[in-house]
């Protein structure tokens, strides 16, 4: 049976260094690079749980084009998403949703990232 419907997902980036700069920022954590030259794309990753999570990365590459447009991945915001949505401008995003609640005990906020995605912010406070 399947726990989660989702395991992996990929932030695409035209700038990767920018791209990296602006999410190490906003979520206060270092990410690990890693190259695949046999792929031509490089990945840095978020901070996750590989045994018990889902992972993701920021993708630079051949066919990783950024969008505000299709799917919408929410990043863990921790226990009060101000926090990380309060970085988003000074990192060079843009906040589009402010801090919004989806009843209660649950958050959401939308942004566009440095790179021109669409993503957003889910906590519980």
């Amino acid at each position: 049976m399947m726990k989660n419907a989702i395991n992996w997902f990929d932030i695409p980036a035209k700038d990767f260094k920018r791209a990296k700069s602006f999410y190490e920022e906003v979520l206060g954590a270092k990410m690990e690079t890693m190259s695949m030259e046999e792929m031509g794309m490089t990945m840095a990753f978020f901070p996750a749980d590989w045994e018990n999570g889902i992972g993701g990365g920021i993708a630079f590459g051949p066919g990783y084009e950024p969008s505000d447009k299709g799917s919408l991945i929410y990043l863990n915001g921790g226990e009060d998403l101000s926090a990380p949505l309060s970085r988003v401008e000074s990192a060079g995003g843009k906040v589009i949703v402010p801090k919004t609640a989806m009843g209660p005990n649950r958050f959401m906020a939308q942004f566009i990232d440095s790179e021109g995605n669409r993503v957003a912010f889910h906590s519980k406070n």
